[in-house]
Order: structure tokens, then C-alpha cells, then sequence
């Protein structure tokens, strides 16, 4: 098993003292070099306040917990703690290390409740159910886009006198989120009933650190670009979805999967293309804005694709919720308290009632969401979610063009169109081929699908 961490190069002692002086200088010019434009007086303050040093900063910070735990993992199984150890630790170790994976099992055994269907004796409150559903995902990710986009592009505290001082740190707004989605999972487990778990606790490490670092570029990539280019660039990212569960999962996909890539790819392109070059410097998508755009999706799709892996363990959506969100815990507030970021960041919400407000309705609306989430595909099915929440990315883009001004030409119009129409034609297919699927003989097996 990988332990996750990556291997950093040491460069001669003789040139330390020249890369330490000359990195800083390199970081600091790259976004100018590689986009021609300039950039934004709030984000130029220092060398250190640009993105790609602070995700070193970050990953440095997770891999001293990173490679700790692995070492420690790996000293457990040499040692074959499970026959030998003893004393009070003896349960968490083996619940941290080696779980109960005898007895894992499947969710194709049918050992996991089903999905609710609908009857048709019921079907007023299946209507109440599915408007309840839709009102409560629309509600929280629709207040989440706005509230994202003006906690990461708008200043706080500004006067006639002070233009005010915006909220830099990203990771921050991570713990924030993760600490109460930790919270909220706990407290479902500890009040309903959950299947036995059996998956190694460490096993959440991964989806965890691809969790961390795809949100963190998430918010970073709204001081680069604007909030109806990220999520146009987030609604093509079955494509890497697909790449990935071919490297990780071995999957294989329908002729009308990649047709339907391809079209969001067509719609992407002809959005981001369409840019005007006039754009006020907040709006318009930079290179850096790509690239962390870029990997937002790639870190994504390895998340959904690991814990889709780790659903094979005997768990429920909530389980999973709370593993992932325990580790997303110890490595955000880890990072923080070793770059001293914490602090600075309280600090920023003493000084900033308003600021305090926005991010801990930010973390609601993110736990209410995944709340929601789950308890939609149990009642109505993974379609019918897609549904809604391909029609809350549209009703995001309109409302971000609404309150912050972004301005669409009519081919970036076009090409929206073109990405919306290929999700509606990809739930439609996928429907098509589930009831076809049903149809097949028992001796057949159908296609897997993401």
C-alpha cells in the first residue's frame, strides 16, 4: 500500500543559500510570466502569499503527519501487533491499523439496506420527499457558491478611510467546514443505528488528504477566476472522473459516456475561450486560475474514485462522512498550528463580526449539503440527485452573474448550453441503460459505471 506522502529532492549544500534566495523570486514572477496580465494588488503583497508556495507550506505540513503514521503503521505490521499486542491501546490499534477486513463484505451482497422505492400508495409524501430534497440541496450549495465567492473575492472592514483586508488563508475555511462536518456525522452515528465497521481507519488518510487539498484549490482558484468559470470547469469533471476510475477502479465505460466527455469538453472550451480581455482583474481566468482548476479536479476524482473503493467495506454514507472528516480534522488543524495560521486566522474573525458569520454559515451549508446528498440518493437514486444538482450549477452561474456583476458573451453562453445539455443526455442514458440493465439474464453482467 502507498503511504500517500511524496519524496522531496535535496539540493546541494552549496546552492542552498542561493535557492532560498532566488525561490522566492521565481514563485512571484511565474503568474505574470505565464499569463502576460497582471495581477491583483491583494495578491501580490509578498512572495509568500502566492499559491503555489503556500501548497508547499501545506503539504509540508501534512506529510510530518503523514509519514509518521505510516511509519508507524508499517512498524505495527512488522511486528504482527494484531497476535501480539496487548494492554488498553490493543483496541484502537487494531481499529487504526487493521480493522476487521476478514470480515468485510461487499455492497452487491445486498447486506446494506436498499434504496427506498417509491409505492404508489405513497406517492403524495414521495412528492413532499423529492421537493424537500430539492429545496434543501438548492438551499445549502446555492448559499455556499455565494457565500464562497465573497469570503475569497471581496474585502472585509472597508470604510470611506480603509479600503479593509481580505481572508487569504484557504486551509482555514477548510477546518472550518471539516470540523463541523466531523461533528454532525458523529452525532448521526451516535444517535442511529450503523453497520459494523471493518475498514482500517488509516484507509481514510487518502480520501482525506485528496479531500483537503481539492477544496483548498477549490477557494484558491476564486481569486484567479470567476465563481461561473469554476463551476462550468466542475460540471466537466467526469471526463477525469472517468481517466481515474480507469487507473484506479479498472472501470470501462459506454460509447455514450464519451460522447458526452467530449461535448462538455466542446462547452468548457467555448466558455473559457469566449473570455472578453477587458474583464475587471477579479473576473478573469489566469493561468494560475487554470491550474488550480486543473487540480481541484484531478484531487477530486481521486477522492471519489478512493472512497468508491472503500465502500467494498461493510459501511453507510455517514461512516464514511465521519472517517474522511476526522483525518481532513487532524491534518488541517495540524498544518495550521505549525505555520502559526490558527491564531492569525481567529484573529481575523475578532476583528470581522461579518467575516465570522459568513464562514460558519459556509460550514452549515457544506454539512447540510452532504446531509442532504446522502439521504437524497438513499430515497430517489443517483439520477434523479444528478438531476438536481446539474440544475444548481445553472442556477449558480445565474446567480453569481446576478449579485457580482460577471458578464457571459453569447458563444460562453453557448457553450454553458452545450455542457448542461450533455449532463441532462448523460442522466438520461444512464436511466436508459439501469432499466435495460435489469432486463439482462442472470448469467450476464452489465457494464460498470461511475
Amino acid at each position: 500500500m502507498r503511504s500517500g506522502a511524496g519524496h522531496a529532492g535535496c539540493p546541494l549544500p552549496a546552492s542552498s543559500s542561493l535557492c532560498r534566495f532566488c525561490l522566492p523570486l521565481v514563485l512571484a514572477s511565474l503568474p505574470t510570466m505565464a499569463t502576460g496580465e497582471e495581477i491583483a494588488p491583494a495578491l501580490q503583497d509578498s512572495w509568500g502569499d502566492f499559491w503555489l508556495f503556500r501548497f508547499f507550506v501545506n503539504a509540508a505540513g501534512y506529510a510530518s503527519i503523514v509519514v509518521p503514521g505510516f511509519l508507524l503503521i508499517q512498524y505495527f505490521k512488522r511486528r504482527n501487533y494484531l497476535e501480539t499486542g496487548r494492554g488498553i491501546c490493543f483496541p484502537v490499534i487494531k481499529s487504526c491499523v487493521f480493522g476487521s477486513e476478514l470480515k468485510s463484505v461487499h455492497q452487491e451482497d445486498g447486506s446494506l439496506p436498499p434504496r427506498a422505492e417509491p409505492t404508489e400508495s405513497s406517492t403524495a409524501r414521495q412528492v413532499f420527499k423529492l421537493l424537500f430534497c430539492t429545496a434543501g440541496l438548492q438551499a445549502s450549495y446555492l448559499t455556499w457558491g455565494v457565500l464562497q465567492e465573497r469570503v475569497m473575492t471581496r474585502t472585509y472592514g472597508a470604510t470611506e478611510t480603509d479600503p479593509g483586508e481580505k481572508f487569504k488563508d484557504s486551509q482555514f475555511l477548510v477546518f472550518m467546514n471539516r470540523i463541523l462536518a466531523f461533528t454532525v456525522a458523529g452525532l448521526y452515528c451516535a444517535l442511529t443505528k450503523q453497520p459494523r465497521h471493518g475498514a482500517p481507519m488509516y484507509k481514510y488518510s487518502f480520501a482525506s488528504l485528496s479531500n483537503i487539498l481539492s477544496s483548498w484549490c477549490q477557494y484558491e482558484a476564486l481569486k484567479y477566476i470567476s465563481f461561473p468559470t469554476q463551476v462550468l470547469a466542475k460540471a466537466s469533471k467526469v471526463i477525469p472522473v472517468m481517466m481515474m476510475g480507469k487507473l484506479v477502479s479498472r472501470k470501462s465505460y459506454e460509447y455514450w459516456e464519451y460522447l458526452t466527455a467530449a461535448l462538455i469538453s466542446v462547452g468548457v472550451s467555448m466558455f473559457l475561450l469566449s473570455s472578453a480581455p477587458n474583464r475587471h482583474v477579479s473576473t478573469v481566468t489566469t493561468f494560475s486560475g487554470i491550474v488550480l482548476l486543473a487540480g481541484y479536479i484531478i484531487f477530486d476524482s481521486f477522492t471519489s474514485n478512493w472512497q468508491d473503493a472503500l465502500f467494498t467495506y461493510k459501511m453507510s454514507p455517514v461512516q464514511m462522512m465521519f472517517g474522511v472528516n476526522v483525518f481532513s480534522c487532524l491534518f488541517t488543524v495540524g498544518s495550521l498550528l505549525e505555520q502559526g495560521a490558527l491564531l492569525e486566522s481567529l484573529r481575523f474573525m475578532a476583528r470581522h463580526s461579518e467575516f465570522t458569520a459568513h464562514a460558519v454559515l459556509l460550514s452549515v451549508c457544506s454539512a447540510c449539503g452532504q446531509l442532504f446528498i446522502f439521504y437524497t440518493i438513499n430515497q430517489f437514486g443517483a439520477a434523479v440527485f444528478t438531476i438536481i444538482m446539474t440544475l444548481r450549477q445553472a442556477f449558480a452561474i445565474l446567480l453569481s452573474c446576478l449579485i457580482y456583476g460577471h458578464t457571459v458573451t453569447v458563444v460562453g453562453g453557448l457553450g454553458v448550453a452545450v455542457v448542461f445539455m450533455a449532463l441532462f443526455l448523460r442522466v438520461y442514458a444512464r436511466s436508459r441503460m439501469k432499466k435495460r440493465s435489469k432486463k439482462i439474464p442472470p448469467g450476464e453482467t452489465p457494464v460498470q459505471k461511475v
